[in-house]
């Protein structure tokens, strides 16, 4: 099937920061950077890559501005390597869209045939457009996130952590040492060894040229600046030559790394960076407010790169070696996470028996003010989790983290990347319709032959045809996902990544060559609950109580209940998942029991080290919503879908404590990741901390796994509907991302008002 490649992938919730750089000079680096990857089109995918890269780094970063106190800005042009899409693309990428709209900007006739040539030569190269034009199909296989199909794949390498621990523990010289031993342990891998060596070299360059970019920041500033500007340099030229030794210094080997790594996910911070600190706050080279600051500027440099689901940094839990210094470390990132109220980075903290409490209050106290973070997670039951989902042993278990929306991987050591999603409730109206989309009319029973709604003759029936037609999209996604990562193989190698993956330099290969610890992934899950709500309301009016025909059901849905009033208010009145009712909570238990087992079967089929659903959803159960027709729960064509595991927006209406229960009766140990949102009043906070810390406390030791909260007045968010220019700094959680409320899209803000005010 032909990939439309105009067709932007990402809604980009928070907008990029323009280019800095003229067009003639964006035109120049993506002109260099496709001939080099044609002029090696002969020799190693590594060596194409490095060659590659050595186009882009340090050309491509931007000058320091004036309130930075660590150092690193860089322009994402439409033709580069990435990892993501969020940021850039995916392995030598080509962003048709971006580079279209940039003829906007120019009209010198050689300018425009440039970027033709450009577009010409990647239409035939794009990593993710060879994958598609693989795998896409007319009716069932869409492409990444076109939400008519009832799945979509994708090719990327999303949620790599990197080992910023040995990075910090051994810096530039240490990382040669190691390059060096692991060559004479592995003869006959010499150009890999010697590629990870130029990949030092590269990063060497982009230090040396931040120091210049310091020194040129400092025209025409006042001294207070260039005593700043001293001082980062003195730790950019500190980090050439020995590993970091203060905070500056390791915050700015990591972030550097970073950026020229692609990858958009930081790691356990306070793991490697609590030393440092605590080292610099007892021998005072800094206060804890310049600490603070620094800290601080690096937080909005996140911020600033805009990858709109991304941006993690994780602290807290268990596993941490020094967690005295680690401490030391949180509290001072949660006061400028909270000073900062910025949108990343996606701050969140992983809580355990016997942590320290007044780390705890202070982070209940940050969520308070509304900043949205830090996102708790619960480590008492999570680390089990990680330990059934991920097949690992209970210490590797400790060094789990969540990325981007909340896939769970292992630090530095496991690869999860989310390239299969499915939307189970479209499916479920394909498989009560004979295999009909109600939304559009087309065929989308992927070869499954099932049966008309007369031919169900009970509920069983009806749950038995639905588990066929989703084990076989499960069974094609967990092939087709696979398939992403071979593709990936033939064309790159993640060089910068792989540096710093286990077990790439002990075994001599790449991240997706054998080189990665466990090779895994995931396949995010949609409209689980609306699925079970609807089930639960056939099992109710037709096969329980016998007031419909399931014909009568289908029949309503396919007319979005035009004519079907009576029926739709029947069905909206059934019982719904979210209020401690056993009667939709079991259907739905039984449901995600059945989605997770069978997604982790089929993934482990096809070779996955691990392979789990993730029920996570960020803003896409609106944007899928809009392209699902009515469904038995009573939800009507175009509307959004539950988010998550989290029941239908509004469906809740027993209070927070039988939500709750709700979320603990879906059992996490064979899925990887999910997402529990919930809503408070400010006053909750304020004149009601008991009782909260009360009811996240049982959530938690009755197994809830983690848990995020918006916190807003009534009638605020309406408000901010009505008046979006007073309330610029509001912020929400969405799904497993946080967001200005008024930059998101009109359904997506009413599927966010929408979900139950707890107060």
């Amino acid at each position: 099937m032909k990939n439309d490649k105009s067709v932007a992938e990402i809604v980009e919730v928070n907008k990029k920061v323009p280019c800095e750089k003229p067009v003639h000079q964006q035109i120049d680096i993506m002109e260099a950077y496709t001939d080099t990857h044609r002029a090696n089109a002969s020799s190693s995918t590594a060596r194409r890559e490095m060659e590659c890269l050595k186009v882009l780094y340090p050309v491509t970063f931007r000058h320091v501005e004036d309130e930075d106190l660590v150092v690193g800005r860089t322009d994402v042009l439409p033709v580069g390597f990435g990892c993501v899409t969020s940021v850039g693309g995916v392995g030598h990428y080509c962003s048709f869209a971006k580079l279209n709209a940039l003829r906007s900007q120019t009209d010198d006739p050689n300018d425009l045939r440039r970027i033709d040539n450009i577009e010409a030569y990647w239409d035939k190269n794009d990593t993710r457009s060879i994958f598609y034009e693989q795998v896409l199909t007319p009716d069932t296989f869409g492409k990444f996130v076109d939400g008519k199909y009832g799945a979509v794949v994708t090719a990327r390498l999303s949620g790599t952590m990197l080992d910023y621990e040995s990075l910090v523990s051994l810096g530039i010289p240490g990382l040669r040492d190691k390059i060096e031993r692991c060559r004479v342990a592995s003869p006959g891998n010499n150009e890999f060894f010697d590629i990870m060596g130029e990949c030092l070299d590269l990063l060497a360059k982009t230090i040396r040229c931040h120091i210049g970019l310091c020194e040129a920041a400092k025209q025409g500033k006042p001294q207070c600046r260039v005593a700043e500007l001293d001082r980062i340099e003195d730790a950019l030229s500190g980090i050439l030559v020995h590993k970091p030794e203060t905070l500056m210094e390791g915050i700015e080997l990591c972030w550097l790394y970073t950026l020229m790594a692609g990858v958009v996910n930081y790691g356990r911070a306070d793991v490697y960076l609590g030393e440092l600190l605590a080292h610099d706050l007892d021998a005072g080279v800094l206060s804890e407010s310049d600490a603070l600051a620094i800290i601080k500027s690096w937080f909005k440099l996140i911020d600033a790169r805009h990858s709109n689901v991304n941006g993690r940094i994780i602290v807290g839990g268990l596993g941490r070696k020094a967690p005295e210094a680690s401490d030391r470390f949180v509290r001072i990132a949660i006061e400028a996470d909270r000073q900062n109220r910025t949108v990343e980075p996606q701050f969140t903290l992983r809580c355990y028996r016997g942590m320290d409490e007044s780390i705890y209050q202070q982070a209940l106290d940050c969520i308070g003010s509304g900043c949205t973070y830090p996102m708790l997670l619960n480590d008492e039951v999570v680390v089990p989790q990680v330990m059934s989902a991920l097949n690992v042993d209970e210490r590797t278990a400790e060094d789990y983290v969540p990325f981007g929306c909340g896939e769970l991987v292992i630090n530095h050591a496991s690869v999860g990347t989310p390239n299969a999603l499915i939307n189970v409730l479209k499916l479920l109206n394909v498989s009560l319709n004979k295999g009909i989309d109600n939304y559009d009319g087309v065929d989308r029973s992927n070869g499954v032959r099932l049966k008309a709604p007369e031919e169900l003759k009970s509920f069983d029936d009806v749950f038995e045809q639905y588990e066929r037609l989703l084990e076989k999209y499960f069974s094609d996604c967990a092939r087709i996902h696979w398939y992403s990562y071979e593709l990936m193989r033939t064309q790159c190698d993640f060089l910068m990544t792989s540096l710093l993956t286990n077990d790439c330099l002990e075994r001599g290969r790449s991240i997706l060559k054998g080189g990665v610890r466990y090779l895994g992934g995931t396949d995010e899950t949609y409209g689980n609950i609306n699925a079970s709500d609807s089930l639960a309301a056939i099992k109710k009016v037709v096969f329980d109580e016998g007031r419909y025909t399931l014909r009568e059901v289908v029949d309503a849905t396919n007319a979005n209940f035009e004519g079907y009033e009576a029926l739709r208010h029947d069905l909206l009145a059934a019982p719904k998942y979210g209020n401690d009712d056993d009667y939709a909570d079991d259907i739905a238990v039984r449901l995600h029991e059945f989605i997770c087992r069978t997604v982790r079967k089929t993934g482990e089929e096809v070779g996955f080290h691990n392979y789990g659903t993730v029920l996570i959803n960020n803003q896409v159960n609106t944007e899928w919503g809009r392209k699902t027709g009515a469904s038995p729960d009573g939800r009507l064509c175009g509307m959004f879908m539950n988010n998550g595991n989290n029941p239908q927006s509004g469906a809740d209406h027993n209070g927070p404590t039988a939500m709750l229960n709700s979320l603990v009766k879906l059992d996490v140990n064979d899925h990887a990741g999910s997402v529990q949102n919930i809503k408070f009043t400010h006053d909750m906070f304020v004149s009601k901390m008991p009782v909260l810390r009360a009811l996240i406390k049982t959530y938690f030791e009755n197994g809830g796994c983690q848990l995020m909260v918006s916190v807003v007045d009534p009638g605020e968010l309406e408000d901010a509907i009505a008046h979006p220019e007073l309330h610029q700094n509001l912020l929400v959680r969405v799904g497993g991302f946080s967001a200005r409320f008024v930059a998101l899209e009109k359904d997506v803000q009413q599927e966010i008002l929408a979900r139950t005010l707890n107060g």
